[in-house]
């Protein structure tokens, strides 16, 4: 499967996709704009609290190309971060006591200064966490020894698994997807990864496979951890449950299945203050490969750059007015505040 920029799709556009979200708030009542929802919840303009998390995507490429992915990576994407790009991410985190800096892709291991980063990382005393699709580690002999690496550096590995069940992965993220993930939950348990006192922490990332919002997190993880252990004798920490926010290639799969409308409502009718008190962007800094700064992974995918009195870049980057700034929203905010809340994080409510 290409990716949609790949196969010059019209969602490829990302103001496309912002013109789909408007005519769905243009509906009416049954789905109002988020706006309106904040500003009952006491929440307009949405600001941000103490930053702790600058989430770095270091490119598009991909060794997957999965059906939901809001970031439509792909091995055709040649979207790539510098180590220039990634120096000045560096410089500013060094101004900073943010104590986490979280790499995404793409698969962030295919980026060839990625263990440069990391180590740089780690050399400021900060916490790694790396966004593995699982399948890089056992898709060439180059990256057989990614275990070991994130062992040394005491990475947090959080990796896509959307079920125990090969038949249910294999849909969403490939055929042979499955398999091949749980040879590579293996390869990070034998280093040491969810096994209890190792402090090697491995996490996994479940989201549905269809138009429908994610059950109770912690009932899920009882139930993947009894499922993996018994059948395919593999241990991990913490199960973090995703809601699909209805962008890119989601976005692509409710219009072809007619459930775009539909979808959009349950998210609605599922807002929760709570939730959207505890959304990610108030605490987190988005950087994206070419160095632009994000409120969101999802409003990076959108293309919709912090507000424009905040740095638009990482070389200008200034803790004090990104502080100051109003978080961009849009209607596809609604997937981060329905239910139990949505973050890369997992639950928020």
């Amino acid at each position: 499967m290409k990716s949609l920029h790949a196969q010059h799709h019209a969602l490829a556009d990302t103001s496309y996709q912002l013109t789909v979200l408007s005519e769905a708030e243009a509906a009416g009542a049954r789905l109002p704009a988020f706006a309106h929802k904040l500003r009952e919840s006491g929440l307009l303009p949405l600001r941000p609290t103490e930053l702790a998390v600058m989430q770095v995507n270091v490119g598009k490429m991909c060794n997957q190309t999965c059906r939901h992915c809001h970031v439509d990576a792909g091995p055709d994407r040649t979207e790539i971060m510098t180590r220039a790009t990634m120096q000045l991410c560096l410089d500013a985190l060094a101004q900073t006591t943010i104590p986490v800096v979280d790499l995404t892709g793409g698969a962030p291991e295919m980026n060839p200064d990625f263990r440069w980063f990391v180590e740089q990382i780690s050399a400021l005393g900060r916490q790694a966490i790396v966004r593995c699709n699982l399948t890089i580690i056992v898709a060439n002999p180059k990256y057989h020894d990614l275990p070991e690496f994130f062992a040394r550096h005491r990475v947090r590995v959080v990796s896509s698994l959307p079920h125990f069940s090969a038949a249910r992965t294999d849909a969403q993220r490939g055929e042979g997807v499955f398999g091949r993930s749980i040879r590579a939950l293996r390869m990070l348990n034998a280093v040491g990864y969810g096994v209890e006192g190792s402090g090697l922490l491995l996490d996994l990332v479940y989201n549905p496979s269809g138009a429908f919002l994610p059950g109770n997190q912690a009932g899920l993880e009882r139930e993947f951890k009894q499922r993996l252990l018994r059948e395919h004798e593999v241990v991990f920490n913490n199960l973090l449950a995703i809601t699909n926010l209805p962008i890119s290639r989601f976005m692509e799969y409710l219009l072809e299945s007619g459930n775009y409308e539909s979808y959009m409502e349950k998210l609605v009718a599922a807002y929760n203050p709570v939730a959207a008190a505890n959304v990610m962007c108030r605490s987190t800094l988005s950087i994206g490969w070419d160095g632009q700064l994000y409120d969101c992974d999802f409003n990076q995918q959108l293309d919709l750059n912090v507000a424009q009195n905040a740095p638009q870049h990482i070389r200008s980057f200034n803790a004090a007015a990104l502080q100051d700034r109003a978080i961009v929203i849009n209607q596809h905010c609604y997937g981060c505040t329905a239910g139990a809340g949505s973050s890369c994080g997992g639950a928020t409510a």
